[in-house]
């Protein structure tokens, strides 16, 4: 027990354990989008708005955090991080005996774990950068390749258990899927927490808000969450559509393969970290990103939907930790606000890409590799952005 408390390795793997925990809520509800319509007489606009609540409040969170978390502390907010994500799950599986109108109980569920999420995706990267570690830009990009897992996990995990016990049984599985975070509150409880700016004061939201690379790094968040989204949450489609394979088979082989490809690629670059520098590596992942949204769009045999969807996942992977470790580097005395900010710009991007691709696409018959083509706008404005820092790291290795 003493040594968990003074490892600071018990923290990353807290942490670790934590962006699973993210991967879960984020991930497991939409395997049961088709199973809820069916046992609750749910109509596609109620199912549509569970993951609208969803996003909503993690963004609320987001917001709220910016002014709160460091007067809270923490170690209280990230344990109630995984009080709210655990409550969830179990609420989840029991909509229709504690509430008359099943939906209800299924929101109520999906904002309990959406706060535990949001404070999640909020505490976790602040929490890992302020560990004494060497490679800061190494450890976040390890760091965030375990929602990557988590998300791989949740649906391997979750269409063996339906295929062996069934999917009626599914409220079992949120129940043992809520068991990882309750441990994890446990094991937060016990780890070492360092100050998030040592022993800087914080910036002031008005001293953060002046700041010109405070809004280039905003940009660049946002950026991140549209070009990991917009191909991410249409994966599944042209799985499905464009090699003809069945529904289940489809999210397997596009989703999953999105998810496998974003993890590989953070995990590489945690290990290989000292050899590339972190902005080459952006700019070179943005290239990527470019060319794998071309090949959606433009090359029109269905096999290209797949493997644009499995070049973009590669590609996407380091844009998110990479901003996160950029704005750690840049802006150090900025604390929370800052993270929780940047938390809030993602998932703007996150809502923003998957919608306008599936706007122009709808203008255009449904047609997503016409959708794709606006998506090329952002990996060309990652490179646009990165391009000043790249000079500046030029000069500091001259």
């Amino acid at each position: 027990m003493t040594h968990i408390r003074n490892d600071y390795n018990h923290t990353i793997y807290a942490s670790y354990l934590g962006y699973i925990t993210q991967a879960i809520v984020n991930n497991f509800a939409p395997l049961l989008f088709l199973t809820f319509s069916r046992s609750y007489l749910l109509g596609l606009e109620k199912i549509a708005l569970i993951t609208t609540v969803n996003f909503a409040i993690q963004l609320l969170v987001d917001l709220i955090s910016a002014g709160v978390i460091d007067r809270i502390g923490y170690r209280v907010s990230v344990m109630a991080a995984h009080f709210f994500s655990s409550a969830g799950l179990i609420a989840l599986a029991f909509p229709p005996r504690l509430f008359t109108d099943p939906f209800h109980g299924i929101l109520t569920a999906v904002v309990l774990y959406a706060i535990g999420g949001g404070l999640i995706e909020v505490l976790i990267s602040p929490i890992v950068e302020a560990c004494p570690t060497e490679k800061k830009d190494a450890a976040m990009s390890l760091l965030h390749s375990f929602y990557c897992w988590g998300h791989l996990g949740v649906i391997l995990l979750s269409t063996l258990f339906f295929s062996l016990a069934g999917i009626e049984n599914w409220p079992v599985l949120a129940c043992l899927w809520a068991i990882l975070p309750a441990l994890n509150l446990i094991y937060f409880a016990l780890v070492p927490l360092y100050p998030i700016t040592g022993e800087n004061e914080p910036l002031s939201l008005s001293e953060l808000f002046s700041q010109k690379i405070f809004w280039i790094l905003m940009v660049l968040m946002i950026c991140a969450g549209a070009s990991e989204h917009s191909m991410s949450q249409w994966a599944s489609a042209f799985a499905e559509s464009g090699l003809n394979l069945p529904k289940t088979v489809g999210d397997l082989a596009g989703p999953s393969c999105f998810a496998l490809l974003m993890g590989i690629a953070r995990a590489l670059y945690g290990k290989y970290s000292e050899r590339i520098p972190l902005v080459l590596a952006m700019r070179a992942s943005a290239l990527l990103c470019l060319f794998s949204f071309a090949v959606a769009a433009f090359l029109r045999a269905p096999v290209f939907g797949l493997i644009g969807c499995a070049c973009c996942g590669f590609a996407v992977g380091i844009f998110w930790p990479g901003t996160f470790s950029l704005a750690a580097m840049k802006l150090p005395a900025a604390g929370t606000a800052m993270y929780a900010l940047l938390a809030l710009g993602g998932d703007v991007g996150c809502s923003l890409g998957p919608t306008a691709v599936g706007f122009v696409a709808g203008h255009f018959n449904g047609d997503l590799h016409i959708g794709f083509i606006l998506a090329m706008l952002f990996p060309v404005l990652i490179l646009l952005l990165t391009g000043p820092f790249r000079k500046k790291e030029d000069r500091v290795s001259g």
